[in-house]
């Protein structure tokens, strides 16, 4: 019997042998909706799609390229009292795909941002309350950028980064 190449065992193994999975999804939208909007009975869906105009004045305003054509948002109504609007937004993290929503107030403040799926096998640490706090208050004329009034996270540079500039990026004149 002849003996098998030195380079079939490792090939093999690395064919056979699943690697690991980094997604986590740790909200749903309608999960995500009731935790930042608690007290309402309703989300209205109010998608919007960007006229080139409106593309170019957010990315104006924004500092940040637009990829979206148009943006998920469900305005939050309780008893059909507007209390806010529920926006689902996506950014890159360092590779790959970073699901999260930013509850705004009607005045267009930043009122919570949840993370709701996460694919990179690091930098997941931007789910801690404390750094996603630091976004609550935050209005359509505030300035803030990573490191210039949002703190970065060590390990999660990118994340930290791209979603900030997300959450910059979201329209406010709803």
């Amino acid at each position: 019997m002849d003996q098998l190449p030195r380079w079939i065992l490792p090939a093999a193994i690395s064919v056979t042998v699943p690697l690991p999975c980094y997604a986590v999804q740790y909200l749903t939208v309608p999960a995500a909706q009731k935790l930042c909007f608690p007290d309402c009975d309703r989300f209205i869906p109010a998608h919007v799609k960007f006229t080139p105009a409106q593309i170019r004045a957010i990315e104006a305003a924004s500092g940040q390229k637009e990829l979206l054509r148009g943006q998920e948002i469900w305005r939050a109504t309780q008893g059909g009292k507007l209390q806010g609007f529920f926006i689902v937004d996506y950014v890159i993290g360092k590779h790959l795909v970073i699901d999260y929503a930013v509850a705004l107030s009607p005045q267009g403040t930043v009122k919570q941002i949840e993370i709701l799926n996460y694919r990179e096998s690091y930098g997941g640490e931007i789910r801690n309350a404390d750094w996603r706090k630091q976004f609550v208050g935050k209005g359509p004329r505030s300035r803030f950028a990573l490191n210039d009034g949002i703190n970065n996270m060590s390990g999660a540079t990118l994340s930290c980064r791209h979603v900030t500039d997300g959450v910059r990026r979201i329209p406010r004149d709803l």
